[in-house]
């Protein structure tokens, strides 16, 4: 059987200017000290790192994510994700009255060791991602607050 692949989709918006945002999301070494879930990132070299996950579900993911695309005018971000998820992530931001709108969009595979709770419980992961998401918003907020 094929591994089931995870689609998300996110919508917000920040009151902040696209370039203030797009800095934040680009500096991904920094996203433990605003995103709870974001354990620690450790550098590999300019383009990729290794991020520790742990959500509300008990499991602790590896990503090690490849920058693909960072075009800060046009507000794009792209990963490449490998380890326990394989697939992408992009951020696309963009420019609204007062402030911005953000899109996340994910594609994601689970890593074998994962794949019988993702077939057997997909509700669940769907659920632990969208706190997860959540919680990315609550912080990035916050650190756009905090850096004004």
């Amino acid at each position: 059987m094929a591994a089931q692949t995870f689609d998300f989709s996110s919508v917000w918006f920040v009151d902040a200017e696209p370039p203030d945002v797009v800095a934040v999301l680009a500096d991904i070494d920094r996203y433990p000290t605003w995103w709870p879930q974001v354990r620690s990132v450790d550098r590999i070299d300019d383009d990729s790192g290794v991020a520790v996950v742990r959500s509300l579900l008990p499991v602790t993911l590896r990503l090690r994510m490849t920058r693909v695309v960072e075009d800060r005018e046009a507000g794009v971000l792209r990963v490449l994700l490998a380890g326990d998820l394989v697939g992408h992530a992009q951020w696309h931001i963009a420019t609204v009255p007062q402030g911005s709108v953000l899109h996340f969009g994910q594609s994601v595979r689970v890593a074998t060791r994962l794949e019988r709770m993702a077939t057997l419980v997909p509700w669940l992961l769907r659920a632990n991602h969208a706190w997860m998401m959540r919680q990315c918003r609550h912080g990035l907020a916050r650190e756009l607050t905090r850096r004004r």
